[in-house]
C-alpha cells in the first residue's frame, strides 16, 4: 500500500487562506471525517477477529493476506489519523484533501483484496463484516471526491477574481501624461506671413534668320541723283 507508507513523519504546516471557511463547509467535512473514523474503528476490530491461519488456502496466500492485514492496521492507526488532523486544521486545503483521497484509494484496494479472499477462503461472518467496512470506505471516498471537485472549482474562480483585481490595480497605478496645451498670446505682435518673391521669367534669346545655303545676297545698288529740271 504505497500511498499509506511514508506518511507517519512530521506533517508540514498547512496554511489556511485568509478567507473564512463557511459553516456549511466545516459541517460537511466534520460529518465526512466522523464517518471515516467510525469505519476505521470497525475495520480494525474486524481485522483482529480474522483467523487467516484457518483459511482453506495455501501457506503463501495466508502469508500474503496476513501482510495485507498488518499494512491496513498500520495505516488506520498511524497514517490516517495524521492526515485527518491536517485536514481538520485546514478544512478547505486542496492538497490535504487530495492526500486523504489518495490514502483512501490505497486502503480501498488492499481492504478489497482481503475481503475477496475472505469470501473465498474464510467464514461467511468475516466476509460480511469486512464487506460492510469496504462499503464505508467507498462511500467516504466518493464524498471526498465530490468535495475536492467543489473546492477546486471555487479556488479557480477565486484565482480568476484576484487576477482581475490585480490587473485593474496595476492599470490604475500607471500615471497618465497630461495633454500638451497650446498657449496663444493675444497681446503679442501679429506677424505678417512671409511673402515669397517670384523669380522673373527668363527672356527668350533673339533669333536671327540665317540665309539658306546656296543663296547669295546682292548688295543694294545706289540710285543715281535726280537732275534738276
Amino acid at each position: 500500500m504505497e500511498a499509506a507508507q511514508g506518511q507517519s513523519g512530521p506533517a508540514p504546516a498547512v496554511s489556511q487562506g485568509t478567507e473564512p471557511v463557511s459553516y456549511a463547509s466545516v459541517t460537511q467535512l466534520n460529518g465526512l471525517l466522523a464517518q471515516l473514523e467510525a469505519t476505521s474503528k470497525n475495520t480494525q476490530a474486524d481485522l483482529v477477529k480474522l483467523r487467516i491461519e484457518h483459511w482453506k488456502t495455501d501457506t503463501a496466500s495466508k502469508r500474503q493476506n496476513l501482510a495485507n492485514v498488518d499494512s491496513i492496521q498500520r495505516n488506520l492507526q498511524e497514517a490516517l489519523p495524521e492526515i485527518i488532523g491536517q485536514l481538520r486544521a485546514a478544512p478547505e486545503d486542496v492538497p490535504a484533501t487530495f492526500k486523504l483521497y489518495r490514502n483512501l484509494d490505497a486502503l480501498y484496494d488492499v481492504v478489497g483484496n482481503v475481503v475477496e479472499n475472505a469470501g473465498a477462503f474464510g467464514t461467511k461472518d468475516d466476509f460480511q463484516s469486512l464487506s460492510n467496512d469496504l462499503n464505508g470506505f467507498e462511500s467516504t471516498r466518493k464524498q471526498l471526491a465530490q468535495r475536492m471537485e467543489s473546492l477546486s472549482t471555487a479556488k479557480e474562480a477565486e484565482i480568476v477574481r484576484l487576477r482581475t483585481e490585480l490587473k485593474k490595480t496595476a492599470q490604475a497605478a500607471v500615471p497618465v501624461a497630461p495633454p500638451k496645451k497650446l498657449v496663444v498670446d493675444d497681446n503679442g505682435p501679429v506677424k505678417k506671413p512671409a511673402t515669397v518673391k517670384k523669380k522673373p521669367a527668363a527672356k527668350p534669346a533673339p533669333t536671327t534668320a540665317k540665309p539658306d545655303a546656296g543663296q547669295t545676297q546682292t548688295p543694294a545698288q545706289p540710285q543715281p541723283p535726280t537732275k534738276p529740271q
